[in-house]
C-alpha cells in the first residue's frame, strides 16, 4: 500500500479527490536505523484469541453477520484490506470479501431485496456475493460511524492495493469463465473502488491489466506505474504501465520482470538448480505481455518464454522507502516464503530505462516455519519494520503476525489461536492503529498500542 500522498507530492488526478490524502499503512519509510528487535515478549490474550505485546490491546470493529448501513450484512472471508484519509480524525478501510459463486450463504445479501443493485455478475438474479465493504472509522474516538457494500458480483476478491488518487484496487483471484461455476461473465480481473464514495462502485473491470490470478496491486506514486502479483506457484510478477497516471480505465501496457543478464535463470524460487543468493541485487529488463485477456489463462507461460521470472505464489506487496516489498508465500529451498525487494529504475517505464535498470533482490528467505511460514499480506509499522501476515494452514498450526527489520531480521509481533488466517494488515493515517483481518469467519480487529516505540532486545 502506497505511503501518505503528502509524502510523495503526487498531484491528484482529480480535484474531487483534493481533500481526500490517500493514508499510507505507515507514515514513514524504511529507512537505517539501530534499534532492538520488536516490541518485546507477546502476552497470553485472556479471551484466547489474539497474544500481542505488553501495552497493546485490540478491540473486534466489524464481523461477519453484523448488519450494515445499506441494510446488507458483512459478508465472510474477509482478505485484502486498504486505509484511506477522509479528514482530519475520520478514514476508510475498503476490505476484500474472498468468496466465490457456490458462497451465496455467506455473502452480503441473504434474504435482502437486490432487484437493481449494479453487480459485475449474477446468478438466478442475484448479484455473485464477491466484492468489498467499506468501514468508515472515527480513529481518535475509536468507533465506526458506517459500514456499507461498496463493489457487488466479483469472485474471491483476494488482495489489492491503494492508489495514490484515493482508490482501490480489489483483485479476483480467480479464472471462472462465463457459463462455467455459476458465472455468466469472465473473471479474473481488477476493479477500482473509490474510497471516498457511499454506496455501489460501478463494476467496470480494468481488462488491459490482465486476466490472471491476481493477488495484490501497489502503485508507485512518482510514477503511476501499478506493479502487481500473481498467486500461482509458477506466477510472474507484472507491471502496468497507464496511457495516463491516475486514469486506469484509458488502458496501458502489461509487462512481465525479467533479469537483464540472458544466462541468469529465469527462476526465484530457489527450489531447483542454481540459488538466487540472499540480499544480492539483481539488474531486470521488462517484457512486453501481448493478448492480456488470456483466455486460455497462459499470460504466465507466454511470459516465462520471454523470459520473465517465475516467483513462488506471490502475493501481498507494499511500496515504501522507494522500494516495492512483495510476498512470495510458499518460495525459497525450504518452501516456507521469501520476501522479495525491487527497486524501480530512476527511468522507469521509459524507453530508455535499460541505461539504468530497475533491480531485484530477495530480501527475506524462511527456512525455519517457526520464524516466518507462508507470508502473505503486508504492510509497514511507524518504526520502519515491515509487518506480515501469515497464512500457513489449519490446526494446530497457528499464523502470525511478523516483524521483519530493515536489517531483514524477523520477530514475532502477535499470535492468532483460531485455525484462519491473518490478512490485509495496514494503518490508520496518523500510525496509532493497526487494522487486521480475521479471515473466518469474518472479523476486523483494530489494534492500538505504542506502534512507535522500538523494543530493548539487541537488534540483529
Amino acid at each position: 500500500m502506497s505511503p501518505l500522498l503528502s509524502r510523495r507530492g503526487f498531484a491528484l488526478g482529480s480535484a474531487a479527490f483534493a481533500g481526500l490524502a490517500l493514508a499510507a499503512c505507515a507514515p514513514a519509510g524504511l529507512r537505517d536505523r539501530r534499534h532492538g528487535l520488536g516490541y518485546g515478549p507477546m502476552r497470553a490474550d485472556p479471551a484466547g484469541l489474539l497474544d500481542l505485546p505488553e501495552g497493546f490491546s485490540y478491540r473486534i470493529v466489524s464481523r461477519f453477520g453484523d448488519r450494515m448501513d445499506d441494510g446488507f450484512v458483512v459478508p465472510d472471508r474477509a482478505d485484502g484490506m486498504g486505509a484511506f484519509r477522509l479528514d482530519s480524525r475520520r478514514m476508510a478501510l475498503v476490505r476484500n470479501h474472498e468468496l466465490r459463486p457456490s458462497h451465496q450463504p455467506d455473502g452480503p445479501f441473504r434474504s435482502a431485496d437486490t432487484s437493481g443493485l449494479r453487480g459485475y455478475d449474477a446468478a438466478d438474479g442475484r448479484p455473485l456475493p464477491g466484492g468489498t465493504t467499506t468501514i468508515v472509522y472515527d480513529y481518535r474516538a475509536h468507533r465506526v460511524e458506517a459500514q456499507y457494500l461498496s463493489l457487488a458480483g466479483t469472485i474471491r476478491n483476494c488482495a489489492g492495493g491503494t492508489t495514490p488518487w484515493a482508490s482501490w484496487l480489489t483483485c479476483e483471484e480467480d479464472l471462472t469463465r462465463a457459463g462455467s461455476g455459476g458465472a455468466s461473465r469472465d473473471h479474473g480481473w481488477v476493479f477500482e473502488v473509490p474510497a471516498a464514495a457511499r454506496g455501489l462502485a460501478d463494476p467496470v473491470p480494468l481488462t488491459a491489466m490482465g486476466r490472471f490470478n491476481h493477488e495484490a496491486a501497489a502503485v508507485d506514486p512518482r510514477t503511476g506505474i501499478v506493479y502487481l502479483t500473481e498467486d500461482r506457484q509458477d506466477g510472474l510478477f507484472y507491471r502496468f504501465v497507464p496511457e495516463q497516471s491516475g486514469r486506469l480505465q484509458r488502458g496501458g501496457r502489461l509487462q512481465a520482470l525479467a533479469f537483464a543478464e540472458a544466462d541468469r535463470p529465469a527462476d526465484s524460487r530457489n527450489a531447483t538448480g542454481v540459488a538466487l543468493p540472499l540480499r544480492q541485487w539483481q539488474a531486470v529488463r521488462w517484457v512486453d505481455v501481448d493478448e492480456v485477456e488470456s483466455p486460455e489463462d497462459d499470460l504466465r507461460v507466454r511470459g516465462h518464454a520471454r523470459g520473465a521470472v517465475l516467483f513462488a505464489r506471490g502475493e501481498g506487496i507494499h511500496f515504501a522507502g522507494g522500494d516495492l516489498y512483495f510476498c512470495c508465500t510458499s518460495g525459497g529451498a525450504a518452501g516456507f516464503g521469501q520476501v522479495m525487494r525491487y527497486r524501480p529504475s530512476r527511468l522507469e517505464g521509459r524507453s530508455d530505462e535499460r541505461g539504468a535498470p530497475g533491480r531485484l533482490q530477495i530480501f527475506v528467505e524462511s527456512t525455519d516455519p517457526t520464524t516466518l511460514n507462508y507470508c502473505d499480506n503486508l504492510t509497514l509499522a511507524p518504526t520502519g519494520d515491515l509487518i506480515l501476515c501469515e497464512d500457513q494452514g489449519s490446526a494446530p498450526v497457528r499464523n502470525h503476525l511478523r516483524g521483519v527489520t530493515p536489517a531483514g531480521a524477523v520477530y514475532p509481533l502477535a499470535l492468532l489461536h483460531e485455525p484462519t488466517e491473518l490478512a490485509g494488515a495496514c494503518f490508520s493515517p496518523d500510525g496509532a492503529v493497526l487494522f487486521v483481518n480475521l479471515y473466518h469467519p469474518a472479523r476486523t480487529l483494530a489494534i492500538t498500542g505504542p506502534w512507535a516505540s522500538v523494543g530493548s532486545a539487541p537488534g540483529p
